[in-house]
């Protein structure tokens, strides 16, 4: 009798987990980040900023509501440090659709130089930059 009862409850976990799981499927996630930020004239657009080692510029892809790539042309940064910055944040903000990202922690001139850069492009293309920056 124990068994019988144990097999019955157990079964009735497992029905109300997967109820559950069924109705979580069921509600509305955004498939990407859209406000009024994700609209921009679509193309390619540079811009610069100063960075701790120079200049840095990057050259950021739109299309009519995404950041689409992000690619630092050129850079003087230091390997390990800055380096870091300009290998991580480009991906960070098109994966978020964000300019509220982080800095990497110890190439915060670097970043920051980064995301300026990044800014003027949306300004470039047209997008809310505000909207961009809001977390």
């Amino acid at each position: 009798m124990i068994q019988r009862s144990t097999f019955r409850a157990t079964l009735l976990c497992l029905a109300i987990v997967a109820l559950g799981i069924a109705f979580t499927g069921c509600v509305n996630a955004p498939a990407a980040k859209e406000t009024v930020a994700a609209r921009y004239n679509p193309g390619v657009y540079t811009a610069t900023a100063e960075g701790i080692g120079g200049q840095i510029v990057v050259q950021v892809t739109f299309s009519a509501a995404a950041i689409t790539d992000i690619k630092v042309l050129s850079d003087n940064e230091t390997e390990g440090v800055g380096k870091v910055a300009v290998k991580e944040l480009p991906g960070k903000i098109v994966a978020g659709q964000t300019l509220a990202v982080d800095a990497v922690s110890g190439a915060t001139v670097s970043s920051t130089a980064i995301l300026a850069a990044v800014e003027e492009c949306v300004k470039k293309a047209g997008g809310d930059v505000a909207a961009l920056k809001a977390k």
